[in-house]
């Protein structure tokens, strides 16, 4: 069975950085992609970034491109996001997701992932 557990998360100060951890286990990921998605209070799960577990290729979301990476160690079937600049529109549960390679057009949709970690909350406040 597979199992994502994020962690990382925490309160920083705008402007701030943050990484992400999100840890693999249970599964081959060979043919995964992996994803970061973000639910605000009120508000739907986002896409925020994906990758493949295998090639070079990444995805973002507009609101974070260039402040936001996404990675993966296979030597230790670890998912990172590294945020920076981060401000208040930043404050969410972000949610590690995993799953069978979706098509490209379902690749920034919940519903296209079959694993999903509990969540961890990344609050950007002064």
């Amino acid at each position: 069975q597979v199992q994502l557990v994020e962690s990382g998360g925490g309160l920083v100060q705008p402007g701030g950085s943050l990484r992400l951890s999100c840890a693999a286990s249970g599964g081959t990921f060979t043919n995964y992609a992996m994803a970061w998605f973000r639910q605000a209070p009120g508000k739907e799960r986002e896409f925020v970034a994906a990758l493949r577990w295998t090639g070079t290729n990444t995805w973002y979301a507009d609101a974070v491109r260039g402040r936001f990476a996404i990675s993966r160690d296979k030597s230790t079937n670890m998912v990172h996001l590294q945020m920076s600049s981060l401000n208040p529109e930043d404050t969410a549960v972000y949610f590690c997701a995993g799953g069978p390679t979706p098509i490209l057009s379902r690749l920034r949709i919940p519903d296209a992932y079959y694993y999903w970690g509990q969540g961890t909350q990344v609050t950007v406040s002064s």
